[in-house]
């Protein structure tokens, strides 16, 4: 092996000898950094040397090549071939490194693709998408997830973009609340872009938008949740102190409830109603204290008549389904309902459903007729609880029969109340309110029931 002081006129006369079909010359300055010359008159630089290897055990040769000598210089070849000798005196090989730095570039390549792509499917998912995804994502049949169909049609009706009918009602509406935000990219819902569309709603629809405001959290908590969106979407874009500072604390509606003394008025004009189901339902509310959606879904196999045992197994919204007694009074009203295809207790020919989805109408007529200041249906949930304590009913015993989720301690891991001790109660409760109404009951003997016509 023959060692010569590379130059730039030495690297220009080197020649391949006769007879060969390559030769190798080699750089006295720089270990391990060759030229090799080829019988066509190619010329590169290469590297060759041993990796250092443990005592007794012989390194392996590696050889390189660099480049053509019309690439490189003859100073670069140095620089390359001085850079790959500390790697071989450390025991590393140089084509390790080139290939473990060419993955990285690749990597790094593939990333950045990936990521272009992500912001292309940013700017391209629009934020209906992923809220009809949610709307559609499976939900369990019963517990405290679980939507029921007024539930549902609040969420439609709440993102109609207008020009469609709502379930509820059969109107066309003008675009609702929600639909000013579905139809901009996901990514672009920021906290700002929430807070100046909450600004302008509540100028000329305050208690829609803020329901809005409710569902559209709800969504995007969704969203933050599941990996097709979280990328996506600004968690914090409904909970950010910007939307806090114009968003009201929710607050019990002041006179929502029956008092006492408007018992006799309220159950006149309830009772005079045409429609026999919407009067049983508006009375069932009321003496039960149920959640107008657990009411209205009441089917006829849920309903035990016996006196002995009498009872209803209603939908829950924290337990899935509860268990409450039938109290005679209302036991009469329900048996005296017609039975319908479709096996509802307060069934509605004229609803898809095929049960009661709308009596607020027919409640405000009543309330009218009666003389007396508005009560919604959540309202009459409140005033069972309040006019339960004219009997002294022991608390636990009412929040049982509404399906309330217990709060103290005691009430959560030790009470259990058996049916016919919230029968003793819930019969205390019925009797009271009747009296107060001035209504003349006797109770059906058993086994009998009031026909009505379908």
């Amino acid at each position: 092996m023959k060692w010569d002081n590379f130059t730039g006129s030495k690297i220009a006369e080197f020649t391949c000898p006769t007879g060969k079909k390559q030769h190798i010359y080699w750089d006295g300055k720089q270990p391990g950094l060759g030229l090799r010359v080829t019988a066509g008159g190619s010329k590169s630089y290469i590297f060759e040397a041993s990796l250092k290897a443990p005592k007794g055990i012989k390194g392996r040769t590696v050889r390189i090549t660099i480049g053509d000598t019309k690439t490189y210089t003859l100073a670069q070849a140095q620089a390359q071939a001085a850079t790959y000798k500390t790697d071989t005196n450390k025991g590393i090989d140089p084509r390790q490194v080139t290939a473990d730095a060419l993955a990285a570039e690749q990597f790094a390549r593939a990333a950045k693709v990936q990521q272009l792509a992500i912001e292309k499917a940013k700017s391209e998912l629009i934020a209906r998408s992923a809220w009809n995804a949610y709307l559609a994502h499976p939900r369990p049949a019963t517990g405290k997830k679980s939507w029921g169909s007024l539930h549902s049609a609040d969420h439609d009706i709440a993102a109609n973009p207008g020009g469609m009918t709502c379930k509820i009602g059969g109107k066309t509406a003008k675009p609702a609340p929600l639909a000013a935000l579905l139809c901009m990219p996901l990514h672009a819902i920021t906290h700002q872009v929430v807070r100046d569309w909450l600004a302008i709603e509540c100028q000329t629809r305050p208690t829609f938008a803020h329901n809005c405001l409710r569902k559209f959290r709800a969504f995007i908590k969704w969203c933050s949740e599941h990996s097709e969106y979280q990328h996506v979407v600004h968690a914090d874009c409904c909970i950010n102190d910007a939307v806090r500072d114009i968003t009201p604390i929710s607050q019990t509606k002041a006179g929502d409830c029956l008092q006492r003394e408007q018992l006799l008025d309220w159950f006149a004009a309830v009772r005079q109603i045409d429609n026999s189901v919407i009067s049983a339902y508006l009375q069932a509310l009321l003496v039960t204290g149920a959640r107008r959606g657990e009411m209205a879904v009441l089917r006829w196999e849920d309903v035990e008549f016996n006196p002995r045992w009498a009872s209803m197994t209603i939908r829950d919204k924290v337990d899935g389904v509860r268990t409450i007694p039938l109290p005679p009074y209302l036991g009469q009203l329900l048996n005296a309902l017609p039975r319908r295809d479709g096996g509802w207790v307060f069934s509605s020919p004229s609803a898809d459903s095929g049960h009661i989805t709308e009596p607020r109408i027919a409640h405000t007529k009543a309330l009218l007729v009666a003389g007396l200041p508005h009560v919604s249906l959540h309202g009459l949930r409140r005033s069972f609880t309040t006019l339960s304590e004219w009997v002294e009913a022991p608390t636990g015993v009412v929040a049982q029969i509404q399906g309330h989720k217990p709060s103290a301690i005691a009430e959560k891991h030790y009470r259990r109340r058996p049916l016919d001790l919230l029968r003793m109660w819930h019969v205390k409760i019925e009797t009271w309110m009747l009296v107060q109404a001035d209504i003349s009951f006797v109770p059906l003997e058993a086994g009998l029931r009031v026909v009505a016509v379908a």
